[in-house]
């Protein structure tokens, strides 16, 4: 069941990129909740492909229809499920890499595993289009989450080492210039989760978030508060001092934990990044393998593809990290 997350909050991403449709169910929502259509919609079109210069040119609606779980625009307590037709695909520029898998990309394992049986066209259920549902799943955790006074916010941090906006913005027409593509780096901020969240060890918030992330296909590794700079800190310089608020609430003065500590979360903001790898489908020539053939091949792809998927991957940042917050909420709730 890799396709399903979640335990009181439980959600299933299905379908392929250019499969008729792709979607997700979900298990958990409360009975009588009203989703905010508008706001969900305008929360999956900043992931929508064909809405910049450094996007991919496919163009899709990306407008959700729900089949099941909801009545008169209220949910009824049965599971939820939502479909996204796919529209705009050109699955013929796929046909090279049924037999010369892309470097980068999940072609060759995915051949391993499954052989002739896979899905190509697109990247099948490898693509990042099967993002799209995990932004339905978590644009409504994030409405429930605001009931409960909780924000999510995500925001780019770097694109190809570069951290001022404009460094990135000729990072990314560099790359597509040249064929060629670049990653980055997004930060993920959640206020106002209350203490007490996850569980030690093998359940802690951070598992919990960064399971949920890495099923964003680019991201290629997370770290909470300071990350891997802790290790150059001494524990006089990392610990958090605590302290009283004027509400009488305990506080740290610091956050290099991240706002998790034990695997439960202390209040304070959960902070966390994730490294984004470049789009691996680029026009530039690599070298790869003939899988027919069994000889040594090149390999420049065709199609349509993001120079950078940085930007488009900001919102499912925030998706994932409400999914994943507000399955905790729920089970910390019994």
């Amino acid at each position: 069941m890799s396709n399903t997350i979640g335990t009181r909050y439980r959600f299933t991403i299905w379908g392929q990129s250019h499969a008729p449709a792709i979607g997700v169910t979900i298990e958990g929502l409360p009975a009588g909740f009203e989703p905010d259509m508008d706001a969900l919609a305008a929360f999956l079109q900043r992931r929508a492909p064909g809405n910049g210069p450094f996007s991919t040119p496919r163009k899709e609606a990306d407008a959700p229809e729900f089949i099941a779980g909801l009545v008169d625009g209220h949910t009824c307590g049965a599971p939820v499920t939502a479909l996204i037709r796919n529209t705009n695909i050109r699955s013929a520029d796929y046909d090279a890499l049924r037999r010369i898998p892309r470097p980068g990309h999940a072609d060759y394992p995915a051949y391993v595993k499954y052989g002739d049986a896979r899905d190509v066209a697109g990247g099948g259920q490898f693509s990042g289009r099967l993002t799209a549902p995990l932004c339905i799943a978590g644009g409504l955790a994030l409405q429930l989450l605001a009931k409960e006074d909780v924000s999510i916010r995500a925001r780019i941090v770097s694109i190809g080492g570069e951290s001022e906006p404009e460094a990135m913005q000729r990072r990314m027409a560099e790359a597509k210039a040249a064929g060629d593509s670049v990653g980055g780096v997004i930060e993920c901020i959640c206020e106002g989760v209350p203490a007490g969240l996850g569980e030690p060890m093998f359940g802690g918030m951070e598992n919990r978030i960064a399971q949920t992330v890495f099923g964003i296909p680019a991201v290629k590794g997370i770290e909470f508060g300071a990350g891997f700079a802790a290790a150059a800190m001494r524990g006089s310089e990392n610990n958090d001092p605590y302290y009283y608020d004027a509400e009488g609430t305990v506080r740290t003065r610091t956050n290099h934990a991240g706002g998790i500590l034990g695997g439960i979360t202390t209040g304070m903001p959960i902070v966390f990044r994730a490294a984004v790898k470049p789009t691996p489908s680029i026009s530039a020539e690599q070298d790869s393998v003939d899988l027919l053939s069994v000889r040594n091949a090149k390999l420049s792809v065709q199609g349509r593809h993001d120079p950078c998927i940085v930007p488009r991957a900001v919102p499912c940042m925030e998706a994932a990290a409400a999914a994943a917050v507000y399955d905790a909420l729920l089970e910390s709730r019994g």
